[in-house]
């Protein structure tokens, strides 16, 4: 079980990780070997998750969520295997704990007066500006 807050955990078979070769500077290491980690998540499909946190989560992932509903994550910064896929599961967990914090709810409030004179007083003050701007015809 992977904890994510104290009261969702996701279980270790729900991760898919896949090994590819990583793309970018690193010489032979990076033609050779294997590094880089497609971490895949189901989240439509995960038991562990909540249906608030579920739905959160497919706003949060963008463009990291497939049509299929699965979040992929590739994790290729590091030069060791181990690494990227800690590195993987961090963000997955991250982006899991962003999603289970529930949104404050808006509650809407009305300007006060003294903010609402401020701003009138404000816009006559611009408007002063701007008048002595014209230019007014003289009649020589």
């Amino acid at each position: 079980m992977i904890p994510i807050t104290p009261h969702i955990s996701i279980e270790e078979r729900e991760i898919d990780e896949s090994f590819v070769r990583a793309s970018g500077p690193g010489g032979q290491n990076v033609n050779k070997l294997s590094t880089a980690v497609q971490l895949r998540f189901d989240v439509r499909n995960s038991p562990s998750l909540p249906g608030d946190v579920r739905e959160r989560l497919t706003r949060l992932a963008g463009s990291r969520m497939t049509n299929d509903g699965v979040i992929v994550i590739i994790a290729q910064r590091h030069r060791t295997q181990g690494r990227n896929r800690e590195d993987a599961l961090d963000r997955l967990v991250e982006l899991i704990r962003q999603a289970a914090v529930r949104p404050v709810k808006r509650r809407p409030t009305r300007p006060t007066k003294a903010s609402r004179e401020r701003r009138i007083e404000g816009k006559k003050r611009r408007g002063g500006i701007k008048n002595l701007r014209r230019s007014r015809p003289s009649f020589d």
